[in-house]
């Protein structure tokens, strides 16, 4: 884990309990739990869209027409 032994992660942990004292600690890890639960949320949503994004806007290379059922503005206009 990011090349840390145990006995670095042991000193680090004593010194965030005597920084933050342990009546401060649980809170300290729920607000970091939330942090990365949100982020990993936002990191989900922001991969979907990419997703749906590529696939919208993908074309087939046999045709060179896009493979989503969209149909541009130019291809209405003429058609009238």
């Amino acid at each position: 884990m990011f090349g840390l032994g145990p006995t670095e992660l042991i000193i680090i942990l004593v010194i965030i309990l005597v920084l933050f004292g342990g009546e401060r600690l649980p809170e300290l890890a729920r607000s970091l739990g939330k942090g990365v639960r949100e982020f990993n949320n936002e990191k989900q949503k922001i991969k979907e869209q990419y997703d749906e994004t590529k696939e919208a806007i993908d074309v087939d290379t046999e045709t060179g027409t896009p493979d989503s059922d969209r149909e541009s503005g130019d291809e209405q206009d003429e058609e009238e």
